[in-house]
């Protein structure tokens, strides 16, 4: 590829992403529009792979599109500043938090409905029972 770049197939390999994905990125304007060869196919520089890569990991790590787009936004003005990139995650680290707690009631609900059920073959479910409206 002509500058080193790279066709869509292998920034996805190189990337971790796949190709739709990638697409996706870009229709979002979260990864500026790769240059075209003449048959219109795509290639990336090696900094949007590398933005790429950092859409993927945030991503990994549960930030929304939004959230993303928040970050990306900093770095792109180049005002890149720890309290603000700080604040974004402790907001969704506290989401997450937030979701843990709520599936660790729904771990102790469904354990003790679980022990609740005799595990025979009988009409009278207590898990049934707890999930239908009263």
């Amino acid at each position: 590829m002509s500058d080193n770049r790279l066709s869509i197939g292998k920034a996805a390999e190189v990337s971790g992403l796949n190709v739709e994905t990638i697409r996706f990125y870009e229709k979002e304007g979260l990864v500026p529009e790769p240059v075209r060869t003449e048959g219109g196919h795509r290639l990336y520089s090696k900094d949007q792979v590398a933005r790429l890569v950092f859409i993927r990991r945030s991503r990994n790590l549960g930030f929304s599109m939004a959230q993303v787009r928040q970050i990306l936004s900093l770095v792109d003005r180049e005002q890149i500043s720890c309290d603000a990139v700080k604040s974004i995650a402790d907001d969704h680290l506290e989401d997450i938090r937030a979701r843990i707690a709520d599936l660790r009631k729904m771990e102790r609900t469904l354990n003790r409905l679980s022990q609740e059920c005799s595990g025979e073959d009988i009409p009278d479910c207590p898990i049934i029972d707890a999930l239908q409206p009263r």
